[in-house]
């Protein structure tokens, strides 16, 4: 068994995007845009006609060579120009989108949080294997963020 991860375990990093924040927060809200940029989810849609405000929830299809499986996702913070955050399942991960004016355009940073409620998740759905299927989530996060905003730049900045 691999040893127990220090919770939580987050990770983020940022890009400067030659665009107001405004303009990144109207791309990076638009979560039926998703499949564009990252590397695992190929696709987002609203559920019930909902959009990007705090309490709407949004469904992901995440896509890898191994599986493919669907995430619910509650919006957290939807603060334009701001803050654009949703947390997946009860609690289980948070992912934020950051949005701060700099000289250039603007500091895009995208964080990575896995807290206690995701390692009792993963606890109970993989048993023995759950500090192993966490560190796979935390390399994805550490190689998908960089990448994720390097496409959300080529998208912005055309």
């Amino acid at each position: 068994m691999a040893p127990m991860q220090t919770l939580p375990l987050t990770f983020e990093s940022s890009v400067v995007v030659r665009a107001t924040p405004e303009e990144v927060y109207a791309i990076v809200s638009d979560v039926t845009r998703t499949g564009e940029w990252s590397p695992v989810c190929a696709e987002c849609w609203w559920d019930s006609d909902q959009g990007p405000e705090v309490g709407a929830f949004f469904t992901g299809r995440n896509v890898t060579p191994d599986r493919t499986w669907e995430t619910r996702s509650e919006v957290v913070v939807a603060t334009p120009g701001t803050e654009f955050a949703w947390s997946v399942g009860p609690g289980v991960v948070r992912w934020s989108y950051l949005m701060e004016p700099v000289d250039a355009g603007t500091k895009l940073t995208e964080t990575w949080e896995f807290g206690e409620a995701g390692r009792k998740f993963f606890d109970e759905r993989f048993g023995s294997d759950a500090a192993q299927e966490i560190a796979a989530r935390e390399v994805a996060a550490r190689e998908g963020i960089p990448a994720t905003l390097a496409a959300i730049t080529r998208i912005i900045e055309g």
